[in-house]
């Protein structure tokens, strides 16, 4: 079999990647930006569900990005997403029925649950704790309705 040309998936997921990495740029210079850390959280629970290891390898790369531009340790978001996919997503799938209550919390688990393994992290490896501050809030709330579109 042929492939057609007009499927594009990889041309598209690379397109994709490069526009994030110059949009993660933008976002670590102005605070309004979100980082788009929950959208990649979504998107990465989604691949793995799907079993598109390709995509797993492409947002991993993004979270990658994401962590170098933000200073944090190198694929602990990775780790934490992997965790978080195996052991809390099957729980909240099982007890919840609203898609939107459920969208909700894997914003707010990105995020704070995130911001907790970080800190735990730093205190085994004697390191300084992240600091939390009021954008989350409004990382949550934005990244929550970028969330909704998907």
């Amino acid at each position: 079999m042929q492939r057609s040309l007009t499927h594009k998936n990889p041309i598209e997921l690379f397109a994709y990647i490069v526009i994030f990495v110059f949009y993660s740029s933008l976002s670590s210079i102005h605070l309004y930006l979100p980082p788009m850390f929950a959208l990649l959280f979504v998107l990465f629970i989604r691949s793995l569900s799907r079993n598109d290891y390709t995509s797993v390898l492409l947002i991993s790369f993004c979270l990658v990005v994401f962590e170098a531009n933000n200073g944090y340790m190198l694929f602990s978001s990775i780790i934490y997403f992997y965790f978080i996919y195996k052991f809390i997503i099957p729980k909240i799938d099982q007890n919840f029925s609203c898609l939107l209550c459920i969208k909700f919390l894997n914003v707010l688990i990105a995020y704070i649950g995130y911001f907790l393994f970080l800190s735990l992290l730093s205190s085994i490896f004697l390191l300084s704790p992240p600091e939390l501050n009021y954008y989350i809030v409004y990382y949550i709330v934005i990244e929550f309705l970028l969330v909704n579109l998907l």
